[in-house]
């Protein structure tokens, strides 16, 4: 039987009982009307819970807004059961699969995943986009209702809902939570939601794709739904023109286009071939940073890409990532993996000889390539690869220093975004959270150090930031920073980790000026965070419009006719020999088409040679963005190019 046919007789109903009993909303009303009115949810003891949930006098409420996080997670969240609802009204016999809120993800801020023996087709979206707007109307409520495990396993077998009672019986509680809307459709989720489907203001359904059952190829295939939902229609509107933009900059075209990487299946997916242009881009990324960790004292260092599976026990990557590890290989009797991560490796340096308190901190610093085993349909150009090389670096330190070097870190961090044009950017400090499913190691006093340490340097650096609970990395919190591109995205790159569990885990120690051993504080700290993920971003920042200094084609030397081909000749030798990037086009065409032709592999400057600036030995420069800026010699060329490199600016105006 569908779903969308079932009835509630039989189930008994929590929490919807509001003339019976005061609840968060009451609560928060009382504190503040406009307040409660805006609220999406609320925060009972910590724990978000739906506005209509009973509450006792010593319990503690806040009112949760739709501009947090949290607020817009609930919000999609909502969305997502408002889209399984009309799915279900209009195809009877579908059954449901999982439909989670997406927050940071360019494909949309919610997805539903289903079963059906036929395809979902771009119409079916509008009938189901125009069913969701009709439940909008009705303002159906989103009800919570408590059942025992066994009888919603009941409930939903008979319904033919077998993925549904898998998760319920992976689910340890004796009851179990599920949402109605209206009277017609149920599902199991843990929540919370809004109050009713009048709340979601503005939404549209974006795109169909595949999907696994839980991600697993060798499960059921599942047709999922993404969708988008916001506030007001101003900011939905306001999203679909960026998306329009984003599109138009994807970077996985413009990598095409420009011949700066490919992803070969035959190869394996999710890894990445530099061609040579893009391989220039990389290596004037990794030189700039090479230059900064040196000036900034790390030591640069190299390590294996493969290690004995022990370490990964000790380090608790085995118990804590080994989903995303690839397989272990046997040599020689002993078993290795490929390393997801470079921290280990790190620590084996440290551990080679003997620490005094006077060496720390030790910096060092590496690009070492990691692979992890994504899951394929999470797989995304540049953005989400399974190798991929981290510019990464840990710092030992004593308890004295460790503080000043967070801040370091944070100063770094904000050059970096500058050097690169990000002007603008978040911080996010992710910590524990309640959630005890999650696999924290380490003592409650290390973590508790840990978080002061990062919330302590963040004041000194005056940086505002957002707490974030549950999002702590296994040994430790950390401060994530995440930039705005040119068309206002916001992208996850650097990370500073504090972390006292692996120096136990490992033993590490130095000599202190006591002259017993004592435990150095480990600090992760990435700033480009990948460097694929970060070109990427960079490419669709620029929209493939280099600056000078990263162009992978600088200059390129066009003669208007074979007249002038000898003195190009002479000219493309000099920029050559100048460290200038530079090629020539000595082809037969006019010149309308070369300037064409440059400007859509967004060459930055363009010199044109004609008749009389081969006589006066002078060349007629043309800027990608700005046309023609005059006739000048080699050497007053050279001179200007050379000092957009040395300044690394990040457009030609200076020039």
């Amino acid at each position: 039987m569908s779903l969308g046919l079932y009835t509630f007789s039989r189930i008994s109903m929590t929490n919807i009982e509001l003339s019976a009993t005061r609840t968060a909303f009451d609560v928060l009303k009382e504190q503040d009307k406009e307040i409660a009115k805006r609220s999406v949810v609320a925060r009972l003891n910590g724990e978000l819970v739906d506005l209509n949930t009973p509450v006792k006098e010593t319990d503690t409420v806040e009112a949760i807004m739709p501009e947090s996080r949290d607020g817009l997670e609930v919000y999609r969240h909502s969305s997502a059961h408002l889209l399984a609802a009309a799915v279900l009204e209009l195809f009877p016999g579908t059954r449901l699969g999982i439909g989670p809120a997406l927050l940071d993800d360019p494909k949309g801020g919610f997805f539903y995943d289903f079963q059906r023996d036929e395809r979902f087709t771009p119409e079916d979206l509008q009938k189901i986009e125009k069913k969701m707007k009709e439940l909008v109307k009705q303002n159906l409520p989103y009800r919570r209702v408590t059942i025992p495990k066994s009888e919603a396993l009941e409930k939903f077998n008979g319904m033919g809902e077998d993925l549904k009672c898998e998760l319920i019986s992976d689910k340890g509680s004796d009851m179990v939570s599920c949402y109605t809307l209206g009277n017609t459709f149920i599902d199991f989720c843990l929540g919370p939601h809004l109050h009713a489907t009048g709340r979601i203001k503005a939404f549209k359904l974006l795109s169909l794709a595949g999907a696994y059952w839980l991600g697993d190829n060798e499960r059921p295939q599942m047709q999922r739904i993404y969708g988008i939902s916001f506030f007001s229609q101003e900011e939905l509107d306001a999203w679909l023109k960026q998306r329009e933009e984003a599109e138009r900059r994807d970077h996985r075209r413009l990598g095409r286009e420009l011949d700066l990487f490919s992803i070969q299946d035959e190869y394996g997916p999710g890894l990445i071939f530099w061609h040579p242009k893009g391989g220039m881009i990389r290596k004037e990324i990794e030189d700039f940073l090479r230059e900064q960790l040196v000036r900034r004292g790390y030591g640069l260092v190299f390590t294996p890409q493969v290690a004995k599976r022990d370490l990964w026990r000790v380090s608790g990557h085995e118990e804590n990532y080994a989903d995303s590890m690839y397989a272990p290989m046997e040599m020689d009797n002993v078993d290795f993996r490929i390393r997801p991560m470079n921290c280990p490796f790190h620590i084996g340096i440290y551990k080679s000889s003997q620490r005094s308190y006077r060496d720390l901190p030790l910096r060092y610093g590496e690009f070492g390539t990691v692979y992890r085993y994504e899951l394929a349909g999470a797989l995304h150009g540049l953005l989400r690869v399974r190798g991929f090389t981290q510019d990464d670096a840990h710092l030992f330190c004593t308890p004295q220093n460790v503080r000043q070097e967070v801040r370091a870190c944070i100063d770094f961090t904000r050059h970096v975004y500058e050097t690169f044009g990000f002007t603008k950017f978040k911080v996010e400090l992710s910590v524990r959270g309640e959630d005890t499913s999650k696999k924290y190691i380490g003592s409650d006093e290390n973590w508790q150090l840990a978080e002061e340490t990062l919330v302590a340097a963040l004041a000194e650096e005056n940086m505002p930031y957002e707490r974030i609970e549950g999002e702590a990395a296994f040994y430790g919190p950390k401060i994530d920073f995440k930039v705005v591109d040119a068309i206002g995205r916001l992208w996850q790159l650097s990370t500073i980790q504090v972390d006292f569990n692996l120096p136990e885990r490992f033993k590490l120690e130095y000599i202190g000026s006591d002259n017993h051993p004592h435990r150095p504080i480990m600090l992760h700290r990435a700033l480009l965070g990948s460097v694929e993920r970060f070109f990427g971003i960079l490419i669709e920042h620029f929209e493939g419009k280099f600056p000078f200094w990263l162009s992978p084609l600088q200059v390129r030397v066009m003669p208007i006719t074979d007249k002038q081909s000898e003195y190009g000749e002479k000219v493309l030798k000099q920029l050559i020999d100048a460290g200038l990037r530079v090629d020539g086009d000595f082809a037969g065409e006019k010149i309308g088409a070369k300037i064409r032709n440059a400007q859509l592999e967004r060459v930055s400057f363009m010199l044109v040679i004609g008749e009389r600036e081969a006589q006066t030995g002078q060349v007629a420069v043309r800027e990608r963005g700005r046309g023609d800026i005059g006739v000048m010699s080699v050497d007053e060329f050279v001179t200007r190019a050379k000092a957009l490199i040395k300044t690394r600016a990040l457009n030609s105006d200076q020039f």
